[in-house]
């Protein structure tokens, strides 16, 4: 069997995302060119012979939150399974058959921002300057008043990649390779802070290390592992779409 692979996405564009505010609990929808976008990268990556093949896709992690769920709904893939939530808005079309289980999980909703729900970078600033603390405000080594820590966000994701690396990998990339109907490619539809944090910690790096990544609103990226070893986790820098001979 071909190397696993776990696939992020981060929900469409809102209106917050266009304001750059801080977007965790506050469960807002996606704006109507947002849902155009994701149209577009469904039907661009999602396929028999793109990037991400529904046939091959076992399982798919969700967050609670509605703009998540709204992008996967958008995203061209017809599950076989209800939705296990009342959908956020109208179907586009049946999608391709997928016969993977979805799982909504808070081990991947985006980041608490405690205090700094709902403002941007520059007011987070000021109001760290206004109250003694460090104004040269980082998310990753400071986290957030009122909301989560780096250690916080390390312990929800480790427990989601164990999850995902024991349950759904493991089995294929062992001596026996056999494999079942719930082993191979994951799909994981969350947010922005958190994915970025999710691919550091996939690839074995603290918070603190400040991930560069960067992940657009709609975007997709892919995670998986070099030489076929559950040991050996990698980032994919660049995925081809799939052709069968």
């Amino acid at each position: 069997m071909a190397t696993p692979r776990v696939f992020i996405v981060r929900h469409g564009e809102t209106e917050w995302s266009l304001d750059g505010r801080h977007t965790g609990s506050t469960d807002i929808p996606l704006t109507a060119n947002g849902e155009k976008r994701v149209k577009a990268t469904g039907r661009a990556l999602i396929g028999p012979d793109r990037l991400i093949v529904p046939k091959k896709l076992v399982h798919v992690y969700v967050s609670p939150r509605k703009r998540a769920q709204r992008t996967l709904e958008l995203l061209h893939l017809g599950f076989e399974e209800p939705l296990p939530w009342n959908r956020h808005g109208e179907r586009d079309g049946q999608g391709l058959a997928c016969g993977a289980k979805i799982e909504v999980t808070q081990d991947i909703r985006e980041w608490d921002y405690g205090d700094y729900e709902g403002i941007t970078t520059a007011q987070i600033k000021a109001m760290r300057k206004e109250q003694g603390l460090d104004p040269n405000w980082d998310i990753w080594r400071d986290g957030c008043l009122g909301g989560e820590s780096p250690d916080d966000i390390t312990e929800r994701l480790d427990r989601l990649i164990r999850d995902i690396r024991e349950k759904r990998h493991s089995p294929v990339m062992g001596k026996d390779k056999g494999g079942k109907a719930d082993h191979g490619d994951v799909l994981v539809v969350a947010h922005g802070h958190i994915l970025r944090a999710f691919a550091q910690r996939w690839a074995g790096k603290s918070l603190q290390d400040g991930p560069t990544f960067l992940l657009e609103a709609g975007g997709v990226g892919t995670l998986s592992y070099e030489h076929h070893n559950i040991e050996e986790p990698a980032i994919l820098l660049g995925g081809a779409f799939i052709v069968d001979i």
